[in-house]
């Protein structure tokens, strides 16, 4: 088990309902090669204190976080398939919420280490103030990113 942290803050961008629930339960991506996505989202997601919660290659998953129930709907998940290449949809990304700027680093480089492609170094961006982020095409061109948006946690 991860920190309540990761158990509760896994994706970001998310929208909150009247109820204070994220609105996304969880989110699936695919990728043509299982075990290089492996590698590659076990040292992303280890950087931002997200757990694996289990990988079955004759299945084709693995899954980061923690599914919802009934004792803590505020969960979220994040599953890994093998399927097809991701289609060419350059303004969808995947965005996940980081404790501190020095996550944000460290998730950058991990990416950079096991595959990932440079789509914009950790910094400040024009979102909002303390708004701090990285992006990195995952192995397979998936867009994600990596965003801390506390003024104190530099």
């Amino acid at each position: 088990a991860g920190s309540s942290y990761s158990r509760n803050m896994l994706l970001a961008c998310l929208i909150t309902n009247a109820n204070g629930l994220d609105m996304l339960d969880h989110v699936s991506l695919t990728v043509v090669d299982l075990e290089r996505a492996e590698r590659f989202y076990d040292a992303i997601f280890a950087a931002l204190d997200v757990p694996k919660v289990g990988s079955d290659h004759a299945d084709a998953w693995i899954g980061y976080g923690e599914r919802s129930d009934a004792d803590h709907p505020e969960r979220s998940y994040f599953s890994v398939r093998l399927g097809p290449a991701p289609d060419d949809a350059p303004r969808r990304h995947y965005c996940f919420k980081a404790p501190s700027r020095a996550a944000v680093q460290a998730f950058w480089r991990a990416g950079l280490a096991h595959g990932g492609l440079d789509l914009g170094a950790p910094g400040l961006r024009d979102y909002h103030a303390h708004y701090y982020a990285a992006f990195l095409f995952d192995p397979d061109g998936n867009h994600i990113e990596a965003v801390c948006h506390r003024a104190d946690a530099d």
